[in-house]
């Protein structure tokens, strides 16, 4: 029966009650006496009780829909609304979860083409601050040195501060070529990727560490790509606002062959402040290769990063 005869009907059998109680032995007076107006009054909020209990049964199945609708994360793959209920709302749940699946599949299409752009001018970036802007940099070096030379003393000391100076930006440049083009990862692999940038990030005030299992299976280059920027994403994230004093960054093989980034910091967490662009940043970036990320609370109080990459996704590439 479909969704407009149940209407239909509910109302019906709540008119026609309303009738019969008109044709039976109750009378109304003029004027209402107080004990007719009592059970006529009773009688209607009667009707109108039943009435709106019966919408409600009726239509449970729409609301269900709708909160599973409000639920819907693209970022958060999978979910689906639950098919039940007569046959014009399943119908129409079959074609929300349907459309949802397209979203999903346009969204990870167009992120994967996003993502590509972006890492190719990510790398035309880091060529020209290497070969253009470090060069350049390395040219005046070579002529402050040969002018420090050939200076009087009393400016000689000036331009040796001048060349430390210069030095200082060529070595930021350098690194910031190094962040944006992972040379390493391309060169050397995804394990020696992770011991560079876990001994980038130390210093001082943060003491970064890395534990990789002996058991990790090869992964292909975009799942490579994608440990490696998720790893650096949440190691920016606790050197710069977790004020965290000690990170772990854990890359293990599973039991059933999947591989697992583990990033533990003991900042100050999340907390209830809502995903920056760069946590949604690293839930596209997972989406690629279809892993699984999770960003919650530490055993120590900080943040856990968790990204898990399915079996699928693991090959011998090297």
């Amino acid at each position: 029966m479909s969704l407009y005869w149940r209407i239909f009907l509910l109302n019906a059998a709540v008119l026609v009650t309303a009738v019969l109680l008109l044709l039976g032995p109750v009378t109304v007076s003029t004027p209402v006496l107080f004990g007719e107006a009592v059970v006529l009054l009773a009688g209607l909020a009667a009707m109108l009780i039943a009435n709106a209990a019966l919408l409600r049964i009726g239509l449970a199945p729409l609301g269900r829909l709708t909160r599973a609708m409000s639920a819907v994360d693209l970022l958060r793959p999978g979910g689906r609304a639950r098919v039940e209920g007569p046959a014009e709302v399943a119908e129409l749940t079959t074609s929300f979860n349907a459309m949802l699946g397209r979203l999903e599949a346009e969204r990870a299409g167009s992120s994967a083409r996003a993502l590509c752009a972006q890492e190719a001018e990510r790398r035309r970036i880091a060529r020209e601050l290497h070969d253009e802007v470090g060069q350049t940099l390395t040219a005046v070096l070579l002529q402050l040195k040969h002018a420090a030379d050939r200076a009087p003393a009393p400016l000689r000391e000036e331009l040796r501060q001048v060349q430390e100076t210069t030095r200082a930006g060529l070595d930021e440049i350098r690194r910031i070529a190094r962040r944006l083009r992972p040379g390493v990862l391309e060169e050397l692999g995804l394990h020696s990727a992770v011991r560079a940038l876990t001994a980038e990030f130390t210093s001082g005030s943060l003491t970064v560490r890395h534990v990789i299992g002996p058991h990790v299976p090869p992964l292909d280059e975009a799942a490579e790509l994608v440990f490696y920027r998720v790893a650096q994403e949440a190691l920016t994230n606790a050197a710069r606002h977790a004020g965290a004093s000690e990170v772990e960054v854990h890359l293990s093989g599973r039991p059933d062959g999947a591989v697992r980034l583990l990033v533990r910091d003991d900042g100050r967490g999340i907390g209830p402040a809502g995903e920056g662009a760069g946590i949604q940043g690293m839930r596209e970036r997972a989406l690629l290769i279809g892993a699984d990320l999770a960003i919650g609370s530490g055993p120590r109080g900080g943040t856990d990063v968790r990204l898990d990459v399915p079996v699928a996704t693991t090959e011998v590439s090297r």
